[in-house]
């Protein structure tokens, strides 16, 4: 499955079952699943650029993305229900382990004038939520081939009880959070 499979396995469970003292293996938290989600914005009726999203977020999650529809109508944003409203795609096992990886060792490096992810994306329940300003970070996306330069957002779901925890887990895997006061 990868690197970061064996670096939970190997180091990251035993340093949270020493921090965090739990009474049972099943306890520890780990990263369940990663939505990557983009909004079309003022570009919902052009049909084009929604696929040309869809292809840009497959090629950089491994996994084929699906294009959303609006659940509702909403008359300030003028959207109808069923319009599509953006893309996502939802990893989970080796392909969540494999964009986690590649995230951290290669797309945030090359993100200018990084100073590290917001350590306020915490939602309380242990899930982590950040934003990136451009898809051109990653290796994959070849940039004569877009269409437009959109951002995205990533949520990191975790089994974790507390923000501390997912904090800690998160931490371990290497994410780099940005100096500053400590979350929990």
């Amino acid at each position: 499955m990868g690197r970061f499979k064996d670096l939970y396995n190997d180091k990251i469970k035993k340093e949270m079952m020493e921090e965090f003292k739990y009474a049972n293996v099943m306890e520890l938290p780990k990263v369940e699943k990663i939505v990557i989600s983009v909004g079309a914005g003022k570009h919902t009726k052009d049909q084009k650029i929604l696929q040309s999203m869809a292809d840009t977020v497959s090629l950089i999650s491994g996994q084929k993305a699906l294009i959303t529809n609006a659940k509702k109508s909403v008359a300030g944003f003028k959207i109808r229900e069923g319009m599509p409203v953006g893309v996502k795609v939802t990893l989970r096992g080796g392909n969540m382990y494999n964009f986690l990886e590649k995230l951290i060792s290669i797309a945030l490096p090359r993100v200018k004038d990084f100073r590290g992810l917001p350590r306020n994306g915490f939602d309380g329940r242990g899930n982590y939520n950040f934003g990136l300003n451009e898809q051109l970070i990653f290796p994959e996306v070849v940039y004569d081939n877009i269409l437009l330069t959109h951002g995205m957002n990533i949520t990191v779901v975790t089994t974790a009880k507390s923000d501390k925890e997912s904090f800690k887990l998160l931490e371990l895997f290497g994410l780099p959070f940005a100096k500053g006061k400590s979350n929990g």
